[in-house]
């Protein structure tokens, strides 16, 4: 029976899913990937590690299964976009790849915007520079690592460097492409975007940009061995994890609004057309005439993970050893947790404000337990989430919004956006909305659909509509007008906390 194999390679986890070509996932299977940060601000990735897990996932999903890895007509891969991969020009890994959570080049970034460059940047490539951008992070290692620099042959994306590894090509697509140097307009690179950043040298490294749909190769004998797929397998360009978990959920639509509540804060438009703003980066669509409109922060659930991992321990094997989860205690928390003062700024890995952030529980007393911090943290997410959506509101009017993310699936999570946002939230029972978003690419590659948005699946029967609360809405009306001029206020001290972490010595 003939099947579709998405990989879905996130900033902790790998995942490899099969797919009936009906949209049915036939297997699952997962591979943590650790991060290293060696410094502070430094969020890096050894690229052979990442390989491994992949390839591990996909063989266990072909066992998993149950059918025969011939049954698989095609390949996409998607993967977390901006940071940066290297390869040297013997087609190894040059050192460890810089993860989209990495701050180290923020100074660079924030001078650029400073200086006019930023603006310059935003009329020409339909962005401002950002920490996490392959620009600022080329001119990082420049600067800092300028042995390192002269040795790049290619650099590329996250799931560029897995299709490398799958078919021994150099390739990317349109998303991918248009995350620093190419002309909004023309959606091809610009040697101006080059020049911009005082990185020219650096034009012809660039993978060629394809559609997403397009066969970048076909798996090697290597890459076969490695995964268990059939050698020659077609192996499509794939796409953003962005993008795909939009086109996932049935979200990558005019007039729809995706919201993706996962690592970053995603929250994303397409148009028919360029529209340059600074509160949201223009990039490139799925299609060639189509882009995407993304307000976006490194400040969702990556904040919750934190919370969890690093002040509930204890809790985690308490409940890992009963067979529980630890998400289903926080949440009781914050189910029997009544509303209060305390406010969470989201802000442990960046914020949507140029430059350094901090984050901060303001608003505790004694009387406040876990509960009250639980539910801080939450709200402050969703509160995050209403800074990108209420630009994008008025940049493009959505009609509706959809919401994904491995969060989105509690109906708490689905109700609490509604509340806060004040709008309609849709969610689908889409369980892996971007390996499915890459599969439908491989689809296309394959001539299984003609086009990436012709989801075979009945959306309507696997969505659920939550309403906001008017009650509600209005609470959070005023939370959320206190937690932005909270933010506005400390965000000058945010750089002297920073300074703190980096000035050297041992407290006495």
């Amino acid at each position: 029976m003939p099947s579709l194999l998405g990989i879905d390679s996130g900033l902790t986890v790998t995942k490899a899913v099969i797919f009936d070509i009906d949209g049915t996932p036939l297997a699952v299977a997962r591979q943590r990937i650790e991060q290293e940060m060696p410094a502070p601000r430094h969020v890096e990735r050894d690229m052979h590690a990442m390989w491994k897990a992949a390839s591990s996932a996909i063989r266990e999903a072909i066992e998993r299964s149950g059918r025969p890895a011939s049954d698989i007509l095609a390949v996409a891969a998607t993967a977390h976009g901006d940071g940066i991969y290297l390869i040297d020009k013997a087609g190894e890994p040059l050192g460890r790849a810089i993860l989209s959570l990495d701050t180290r080049a923020a100074e660079i970034a924030d001078a650029w915007n400073a200086s006019g460059t930023g603006a310059h940047a935003l009329e020409l490539t339909g962005q401002r520079p950002h920490a996490s951008a392959p620009s600022a992070l080329l001119a990082w290692i420049r600067t800092h690592e300028p042995e390192r620099f002269e040795a790049i042959r290619h650099f590329m994306a996250a799931k560029d460097w897995l299709c490398h590894c799958l078919t021994g090509n150099y390739a990317t697509d349109r998303t991918e492409a248009s995350t620093s140097f190419t002309d909004v307009r023309t959606q091809g690179y610009t040697r101006d975007a080059f020049g911009l950043y005082g990185l020219e040298r650096l034009f012809d490294r660039a993978p060629e940009p394809l559609a997403s749909t397009a066969v970048a190769g076909r798996v090697t004998e290597a890459a076969a061995a490695a995964t268990g797929l059939l050698a020659g397998t077609p192996v499509a360009a794939g796409l953003h994890d962005v993008t795909a978990s939009a086109l996932g959920i049935g979200a990558y639509r005019m007039g729809v609004a995706a919201i993706i509540a996962g690592t970053y804060s995603i929250n994303e438009v397409v148009s028919d057309a360029p529209k340059i703003d600074g509160r949201w980066f223009c990039r490139n669509g799925i299609s060639t005439g189509e882009w995407n409109n993304m307000s976006i922060s490194p400040a969702s659930t990556a904040n919750y993970d934190w919370f969890t991992e690093t002040l509930c321990a204890a809790d985690i094997a308490q409940q890992t050893a009963t067979g529980a989860s630890i998400h289903e205690r926080m949440f009781r928390e914050y189910r029997e947790t009544e509303t209060s003062g305390v406010l969470f700024h989201p802000y442990l890995f960046g914020s949507p404000m140029a430059g350094q952030s901090t984050a901060s529980f303001l608003g505790l007393n004694a009387w406040h337990g876990r509960g009250h911090m639980v539910k801080a943290v939450l709200e402050g997410i969703a509160y995050n989430h209403r800074i990108h959506i209420n630009a994008l509101q008025q940049g493009f009017q959505p009609q509706k919004a959809k919401l994904t993310g491995g969060i989105s699936r509690n109906p708490l999570v689905g109700q609490l956006f509604a509340d806060v946002l004040g709008i309609p939230i849709i969610t689908s029972d889409t369980a892996e909305a971007a390996a499915w978003g890459a599969a439908l690419c491989a689809g296309v590659a394959a001539g299984v659909y003609d086009e990436v948005t012709a989801d075979p699946r009945d959306l309507d029967a696997i969505e659920t509509i939550y309403m906001p609360d008017t009650a509600q809405t209005a609470l959070h009306n005023r939370k959320f007008d206190l937690f932005m001029e909270l933010a506005n206020t400390l965000a000058p001290f945010w750089p002297r906390l920073q300074a703190l972490e980096t000035s050297g010595g041992a407290a006495r």
